[in-house]
C-alpha cells in the first residue's frame, strides 16, 4: 500500500472500533496504557498530531474537542490527515528527531503506526480483541528493535513485557513496546 493508502486503511480500521463504542461510560474505562483510559488513546491521537503538524510543518488545523464526541473528531481528524497525504504539495517536517521529511513519509514512519498499535489498546480497552496481523507486527519488530535505545529514551514507551518462547509476532511487538499481551480491563 501506499502511505496515504495504509492511512486510510488504519484510520478506518480505529474508527471501526470507535464507532463500536455504545456509552459514555466506555470511553472511561482503563487501556492497556498505564493511567489512560479509552478516551486518552483516542485524545493522544488527535492532539499528539495535530501539535506535531503545528511546530514541525507549519500545519494549522482546527483545534477539535475530543470528549465531545469522540467518534465526530476522530472523522474530521482522520479527514483533515488524509488531505494532507493526498495532497502533500511539497510540505516538510523539521523535527530534531527526525530531521528534514517530506511530510507525508514523516507521518508514515510515525502516525501510521501510532494507529495501527494503539488500535489495539482502544479494542482492549473495550473488552475486544484486535489482530495486529503477523507480518506486519514481525517487520516492525525488526525496526523497533534495531532503534529501542532511542525509543525508550523518548518516554514513549513502557518497560518491556517479557512474552513466552513461542509468542507471536503480535505478542512479541506488544511486549516490546510494553504491553501485556494478556491485558484485560
Amino acid at each position: 500500500m501506499s502511505p496515504a493508502e495504509q492511512h486510510a486503511y488504519d484510520a478506518a480500521r480505529f474508527a471501526e472500533i470507535v464507532d463500536s463504542v455504545r456509552s459514555a461510560e466506555d470511553w472511561s474505562r482503563p487501556s492497556p496504557v498505564a493511567a489512560w483510559t479509552a478516551l486518552d488513546v483516542i485524545t493522544h491521537l488527535v492532539e499528539w498530531s495535530r501539535g506535531f503538524l503545528q511546530g514541525s510543518a507549519g500545519v494549522e488545523l482546527a483545534p477539535l474537542e475530543v470528549a465531545a464526541d469522540p467518534a465526530a473528531a476522530w472523522k474530521t481528524h482522520t479527514a483533515d490527515v488524509q488531505a494532507l497525504f493526498d495532497d502533500p504539495a511539497d510540505r516538510t517536517i523539521s523535527n530534531p528527531h527526525m530531521g528534514e521529511k517530506p511530510l507525508d513519509v514523516a507521518l508514515s514512519e510515525i502516525y501510521t503506526p501510532d494507529i495501527w498499535m494503539h488500535s489495539w489498546d482502544l479494542a482492549r480497552a473495550l473488552g475486544r480483541d484486535f489482530d495486529l496481523g503477523a507480518e506486519r507486527a514481525a517487520a516492525m519488530l525488526v525496526g523497533a528493535a534495531a532503534i529501542e535505545d532511542g525509543m525508550r529514551a523518548s518516554g514513549q514507551f513502557g518497560p518491556r513485557v517479557e512474552v513466552p518462547a513461542g509468542a507471536t509476532p503480535q505478542e512479541q511487538l506488544l511486549g516490546f513496546i510494553g504491553r501485556d499481551p494478556t491485558w484485560q480491563g
